[in-house]
């Protein structure tokens, strides 16, 4: 039996690549969850597959979790579409969206039709190349350097030179308390002297 390589890119982060094996019989569902499992992603959030031209332009649609329209429009859903029925072209392109509130786009793109490995399971990365981004509101994990410094206590105020030496500042205020009170005694001899 043949196995589909799909060439997996961000649209906006061309160095980051994922090459994903994958069975014709199997679904647009399993290819959803072998990219995310290639990117740490969260597959459970609402994400289509187009099928596109050579230009990326989007054509018919393959769901998950589709809202009520979607559903009403007859749109074809991931779990229940293989890919060989949506595979026109030797080098067919699909156009993924992931994540419709705070959508990353891909470009997937079938590279080569290969013979099956025996005793492999599929679907299976192939090839992983870069690091992938960071999703909106992910949290920021410590890396290694940040975790030794752990120990040392950090002073926003002080490290940025935006904190306020008490003592300049005290003297400040006294020398301004000072000049106050000489400009009151020198305005009470100018009213005497009238």
């Amino acid at each position: 039996m043949a196995i589909y390589r799909f060439r997996i890119s961000f649209e906006d982060y061309d160095d980051v690549i994922r090459e994903i094996d994958v069975l014709p019989k199997q679904t647009f569902l399993d290819l959803h969850n072998a990219l995310h499992a290639a990117t740490g992603y969260n597959p459970e959030v609402p994400s289509s597959f187009y099928v596109s031209n050579d230009r990326w332009k989007k054509g018919d649609e393959i769901a998950y979790m589709p809202d009520k329209q979607k559903l009403e429009r007859g749109v074809a859903l991931m779990e229940q579409s293989r890919l060989s029925k949506f595979i026109d072209d030797p080098h067919q392109k699909f156009y993924y969206v992931y994540n419709f509130d705070r959508p990353f786009d891909f470009h997937v793109q079938l590279v080569k039709i290969l013979k099956e490995e025996e005793g492999k399971e599929y679907p299976a990365l192939f090839k992983s190349v870069g690091q992938v981004p960071k999703l909106p509101g992910t949290p920021i994990v410590p890396t290694e350097s940040a975790a030794k410094k752990e120990g040392d206590e950090y002073d926003f105020l002080q490290e940025t030179e935006y904190g306020i030496n008490e003592e300049e500042d005290l003297d400040m205020l006294d020398g301004e308390e000072q000049e106050g009170a000489g400009e009151e005694a020198d305005n009470s001899r100018d009213e005497e002297e009238y």
